[in-house]
């Protein structure tokens, strides 16, 4: 039997699943008889659920047996819109007071019927020489100068996600993404037919001998990273990890699909610089303006860049002429520059903050992010406490949100420090200091 047979199984499994033959609730066969029906062995038997947990398409009963799961699409899950809660420590879009003026005077003359016209016309993949002459420049840096045949645009960051994944990866091939990671990635898989495929992580990200021996038994077709501060986890490749996870890539053939988003708020050196023709960087300026101003931006390989406009093209995920002019404007005149700069001090600060008031807690976090993760005590149940502070009127994101195998996250929460004012973000920590003080038997999720 090929070593990929127990995946072919588990495939045909769920497309029964998908198609209605089997229904939530239904009870598989024991491993032993499942194998015995197929003329495989037990061994290659239990591989194909174990794939079919990690999918999250069966749930294990100890005494019962194996059933279809009542809540089949739950691997498509993803964050949820902002809330009306009181403090949002969950939807991480960093603002500041001086940011609207300064975008006011970037955007001044742009509705002239001049500018209008040219604005509004139909848009391309590749928009105007001039958008990719300043997204090219914006996005240099002293070890990564991209060229602006290279730059490819789509109206936001996810959009360039999936463009990237559907240029990549072919409907039912698979995609190596970290344990934890950016939770929209689950629902623009599962809508291209990409199965994403957890890699283990340590303290510097993804693990390279992971990656080899996730290829081996999975036959990836692409790898999707974060390697500068990592969400949720925070966490920044260093130097011997990036140089490792590129000769991996190459070795074994594969692409990466580089998440540069939060890479605004550092100077780390991105893959893309060691292994140009290896990545497919993708960026964004909503967090580093606005998340009105949603300009998606990609990054792609000579010779990727036809299956990327491709893809762009089909997905219907092309920008409008408006935000190419006023993200061509913001980049040019050095206002997205200022506001990074402006960011960066505003992190630092409000990670600053965080720490001070969750001392004696188990915390992870670069402390150049936006964003920081928080391990519970052992009282406590992530969903539950997310439960708890909402009741008080906190957004919190369980660990759940971000794990790709179902069943496997960790005790944890993600908090968003973008979104709380000075003032919200001392007085919300401050609550969930008070809540992980009590114990989760005196919270009355019935109140």
């Amino acid at each position: 039997m090929s070593k990929f047979e127990y995946v072919k199984l588990a495939d045909a499994i769920a497309s029964d699943i998908s198609n209605g033959t089997l229904r939530p609730g239904d009870r598989l066969p024991p491993q032993r008889n499942f194998a015995y029906d197929r003329g495989i062995a037990v061994s290659t038997a239990s591989r194909v659920y174990t794939e079919l947990l990690r999918r999250g398409l069966v749930v294990g009963e100890v005494g019962r047996g194996t059933f279809i799961s009542g809540d089949i699409r739950r691997e498509v899950e993803a964050l949820s819109e902002p809330r009306d809660a009181r403090i949002d420590f969950e939807v991480n879009y960093p603002l500041l007071p001086q940011q609207w003026a300064m975008i006011a005077k970037s955007l001044a003359g742009l509705e002239r019927v001049d500018a209008l016209e040219s604005a509004l016309r139909v848009s391309t993949s590749t928009g105007t020489k001039s958008a990719r002459n300043a997204a090219a420049a914006y996005l240099a840096r002293k070890d990564f100068a991209p060229q602006a045949d290279q730059i490819v645009f789509t109206a936001n960051g996810k959009q360039s996600l999936a463009a990237a994944l559907a240029a990549l990866v072919p409907t039912g091939g698979r995609c190596g993404v970290e344990a934890l990671t950016y939770p929209y990635v689950k629902s623009i898989a599962a809508r291209l037919g990409v199965t994403l495929v957890p890699i283990p992580m340590d303290e510097f990200g993804a693990r390279p001998d992971a990656i080899q021996k996730t290829h081996r038994e999975a036959h990836l077709s692409a790898l999707y990273l974060q390697p500068i501060i990592q969400n949720p986890l925070g966490v920044t490749m260093n130097a011997t990890r990036r140089a490792d996870i590129m000769r991996v890539a190459e070795k074994l053939n594969l692409t990466i699909i580089e998440d540069a988003v939060y890479g605004f708020l550092a100077d780390d050196t991105p893959l893309a610089a060691l292994g140009p023709d290896r990545c497919i960087v993708i960026d964004s300026l909503s967090k580093k303006v606005a998340p009105g101003l949603a300009l998606g931006i990609m990054v792609a390989p000579p010779h990727l860049r036809e299956s990327v406009m491709g893809a762009v093209r089909t997905g219907g995920w092309i920008a409008s002429g408006h935000a190419l002019a006023s993200g061509q404007r913001l980049m040019a005149d050095g206002t997205v520059a200022e506001l990074t700069r402006l960011k960066r001090i505003d992190a630092t600060r409000r990670q600053h903050t965080a720490a001070r008031l969750l001392a004696g807690y188990q915390l992870a976090a670069d402390p150049r992010s936006y964003h920081l993760w928080l391990t519970l005590p052992p009282h406590w149940r992530s969903q539950t406490f997310v439960a708890a502070a909402a009741r008080r009127g906190i957004a919190l994101t369980p660990s759940s949100t971000f794990a790709i195998a179902h069943g496997h996250a960790p005790n944890a929460v993600r908090l968003a420090l973008a979104p709380p004012s000075p003032e919200q973000l001392d007085s919300g920590l401050r609550t969930l200091v008070s809540l992980l003080g009590t114990k989760e038997e005196d919270f009355d999720s019935t109140e």
